[in-house]
């Protein structure tokens, strides 16, 4: 069961590097959607490897949820948006994909001076710098791109970092913190979804860059 469990904490390192080398919004909602498989499926094989109970409700909760209902309502958002790729963002691919392998590093450094939850030292050990990787992953993705579909991406895989961290160190009833965090990310995407919707139809681009320079101040020769 350990070879198990970390053969899906290195799958869930990799859509790191694929979410960060990846311009089309459909591979990046693929990419969400197995990392919401895995988170699916930790709870069980982690609680099996630190002698706890199955938490099976937890386990539907997030295959449900993050596997398959979240990765659906972004697909549908873009459809509804016709968008299909992140043409321009700020930071180029290449350097994105460094950038993650060395926040990747880095959060194996970060993990080795904290203590270790008791249990499977070895799961954890893993477990705890790949959470940390997904949290920075999704924020890099939020500030490293310019679409606002994108941007909600981003933000669901700073959401699968927390879980993950919660499904990894976290002994008693973490699933009521999760219910709710994944409740907020429900209604995020809901919320975000229309927005993406409605910025479409008004304008030719959905490119959130382009709000930094919207002007309320008229002109000098409308003023005189």
């Amino acid at each position: 069961m350990n070879n198990f469990n970390e053969l899906l904490l290195a799958v869930m390192l990799l859509t790191c590097l694929m979410m960060a080398v990846s311009s089309r919004l459909l591979h990046c909602i693929r990419i969400v959607a197995v990392q919401g498989i895995i988170l699916g499926l930790l709870p069980l094989t982690l609680a099996s490897a630190q002698g706890g109970d199955h938490s099976i409700f937890m386990a539907s909760v997030n295959l449900l949820l993050k596997g398959i209902i979240l990765p659906y309502l972004l697909y549908t958002a873009m459809c509804k948006a016709q968008i299909k790729r992140e043409l321009e963002p700020v930071i180029g691919y290449s350097l994105s994909a460094v950038i993650v392998l060395l926040m990747a590093i880095f959060s194996f450094f970060v993990a080795d001076k904290l203590g270790m939850p008791s249990g499977s030292v070895r799961i954890a050990s893993i477990a705890i710098p790949a959470s940390f990787t997904l949290v920075m992953t999704g924020l890099f993705v939020v500030i490293a791109r310019k679409k606002a579909l994108t941007q909600v991406i981003g933000f669901l895989v700073f959401e699968n970092g927390i879980t993950l961290f919660g499904a990894a160190a976290m002994r008693e009833h973490p699933w009521i913190v999760e219910l709710g965090i994944l409740l907020d990310v429900l209604v995020l995407v809901f919320i975000m979804g229309i927005a993406v919707n409605q910025i479409n139809r008004a304008f030719s681009h959905i490119d959130s860059d382009q709000l930094n320079q919207l002007d309320d101040m008229p002109e000098k020769e409308e003023v005189r």
